[in-house]
């Protein structure tokens, strides 16, 4: 018994390429058109781009971006704060102090461009109803 390659029917993400919508995710902006804001604040996704009306309120993003940056920030400090340590013995207290304001700016600016780039992956890959509109063949 022979096994035949069938070929594979077109990826329904062809016109949704992931690069440049991670790209315009990660900068905050509208995954579909670029130019509108997708944040309305700090973290709250548009219910729709005021640019080109793609509605983004299909998204879950719930909290992926806070562990994804927690992981970041955790992996850059980590070794960062025993290279500062062994190298130049700083005081304990000033060592937590530069470093916690560190991890805090770090975190505060990760956080909104992570969210912004799952957002964006979830539009490019169409999962949680952002292909819905899109008509099944």
């Amino acid at each position: 018994m022979t096994t035949q390659s069938l070929p594979l029917p077109p990826l329904p993400d062809e016109d949704r390429p992931l690069q440049p919508a991670l790209l315009r995710g990660w900068r905050r902006r509208c995954p579909n058109c670029g130019s509108g804001p997708m944040l309305k604040g700090y973290l709250k996704v548009r219910d729709s781009c005021p640019v080109c009306g793609e509605e983004l309120h299909h998204h879950r993003a719930d909290d992926g971006p806070a562990y994804m940056t927690i992981l970041i920030v955790g992996h850059l400090m980590a070794p960062l704060i025993l290279l500062v340590f062994m190298k130049w013995r700083p005081d304990p207290l000033v060592l937590a102090s530069v470093f916690s304001v560190g991890t805090v700016a770090l975190s505060l600016w990760l956080l909104p461009r992570l969210k912004g780039a799952m957002v964006a992956v979830q539009w490019a890959k169409r999962m949680h109803g952002f292909g819905a509109s899109v008509p099944a063949e």
